[in-house]
């Protein structure tokens, strides 16, 4: 009987694509904003996670609204990661937008508009609603269906209990439905809104525990609830001002957040809807939440932006400003002034300026480690030792690069273990920018529009175009 071979089938439920920064969990910073060695991601960097951590604490106590931050750095430092790290101490709760300079010129919008919404959507306003629900054990659900399909509609009984008192409601259609949707059934604990009929299930009440020999590891088990049935309960929403703007600035409302063209907003409905937030904090019902704005390649703004820049964080609801970039003394951009990282000396002023340091030999073998460990690459110690090296005599991205290509290598030979043979492969394969330039300089008469220095004379002007 031939062999019944079964195809690899994958879980498409779950997609999950490895970034440049998935590995980054946060800071890894201790209690006492230590940086610790390796942890959470991050790796070397102390006194700029250090920084960081200070910058973060001020964010969560709400200290620092309006100001500004810096990370300067060569690339490959850990710019971003730094960034990516705040973003996930930060929370769910705490907006964090991020967008790169260059975005702001290839947007159907004017570049002022664009930097106000980015600004917005990093500004949380978290708004406390009062509610009556009705919570309680289900005791009994009764539903009563007509002989005839069509005739009547379904009516029923639901008998609801807490530790001091039952009631029996009576049910609609609405409500049968919204109960077989949620699979209510005798002994669960539920909570319904009375506004809007919506149902959640909170659990099984511990009480019919044993009612069943199996039940899943997604059952939860939860206190029959005491006091009365019906209570008065304070809801949280969590937006962003710029979600607001949205819904309130196009006749489709919320449905304009999920097709993306949100357009330019008018002062006019972001002034009212300031009033609006503004009166919603002095009645207690609203709090502002001070987010962070995170602007990657920030010399790539040019001097109009800056000035943008300079206003929007004198505002009483700006967010906490990150901003991002690897240049030295350079032009700023729309003007023939030179600058350090391209930015005004004004807005400068303002930055609290965090520096990034290159990564030393043992820093890279260990976010070389991380990254194989993200990328599920098993490497031999002799592997690991070559691509290091290899990171240390051209870049880290560039080693990067290559785990992945390299396991790639590993399985066409079939084996399980990335060796040497597999690294010495793409390497060969690959090019990093020395031999890419190498290369140009050598073969640069065969190429169009050449405009590297040629002739016996001009070996040093060669050489310095080498990184």
């Amino acid at each position: 009987m031939a062999e019944l071979k079964l195809s690899e089938s994958r879980d498409l439920t779950r997609i999950e694509r490895i970034g440049a920064h998935s590995h980054i969990r946060g800071l890894g910073l201790d209690s006492a904003l230590e940086p610790r060695a390796v942890s959470e991601g991050m790796v070397g960097q102390t006194s700029a996670r250090k920084a960081a951590g200070v910058i973060l604490q001020m964010i969560k106590e709400g200290k620092i609204a309006g100001r500004a931050v810096l990370l300067a750095g060569q690339p490959g430092t850990g710019k971003t990661a730094i960034a990516m790290g705040i973003a996930k101490s930060l929370g769910q709760e705490t907006p964090f937008a991020m967008i790169a300079g260059s975005e702001l010129f290839s947007l159907e919008m004017s570049k002022t508009e664009a930097l106000m919404q980015a600004f917005r959507k990093a500004i949380g306003v978290r708004i406390k609603e009062e509610t009556e629900v009705i919570e309680g054990e289900v005791v009994e659900v009764q539903i009563d269906r007509p002989a005839v399909s069509g005739a009547a509609s379904k009516t029923g009984k639901l008998t609801l209990k807490t530790t001091e008192m039952e009631t029996v409601y009576d049910l609609g259609a609405k409500m049968i439905e919204a109960l077989g949707k949620e699979k209510v059934q005798s002994g669960d604990v539920i909570a319904i809104d009375k506004a809007s009929g919506k149902i959640t299930k909170l659990g099984r009440s511990f009480s019919r525990s044993r009612d069943y020999d199996a039940m899943g590891p997604q059952t939860k088990l939860v206190q029959c609830p005491d006091g009365e049935l019906q209570k008065r309960k304070e809801v949280v929403h969590c937006v962003t001002l710029h979600e607001i703007d949205v819904i309130n600035s196009r006749t489709q409302g919320f449905l304009a957040l999920f097709t993306g063209d949100t357009g330019e907003i008018r002062a006019e409905v972001r002034e009212q809807i300031d009033t609006k937030v503004a009166e919603w904090r002095e009645e207690g019902k609203a709090e502002i939440v001070p987010g962070v704005l995170f602007i990657d390649e920030v010399h790539m703004l040019d001097i109009e932006c800056f000035s943008f820049l300079n206003r929007a964080l004198e505002n009483e609801m700006a967010p906490i400003l990150v901003v991002a970039t690897n240049r030295g003394i350079t032009t700023i951009r729309g003007t023939n002034y030179k600058s350090p990282h391209g930015i005004p000396i004004d807005l400068l002023d303002r930055l609290l300026i965090i520096c990034t340091q290159p990564y030393t030999e043992d820093e890279i073998r260990k976010i070389l480690d991380i990254r194989s460990q993200e990328e599920d690459v098993e490497m031999s110690e002799e592997a690991k030792v070559l691509l290091t090296k290899i990171g240390v005599e051209t870049s880290l991205r560039y080693a990067i690069h290559l785990i992945t290509a390299a396991a790639l290598a590993c399985q066409k030979r079939k084996g399980k273990l990335v060796e040497m043979e597999d690294i010495s492969r793409v390497y060969q394969l690959f090019l990093d920018v020395k031999r890419s330039t190498q290369y140009l300089m050598e073969y640069q008469n065969q190429y169009m529009f050449n405009e590297a220095p040629t002739g016996e004379g001009d070996d040093d002007e060669s050489n310095a175009m080498l990184p």
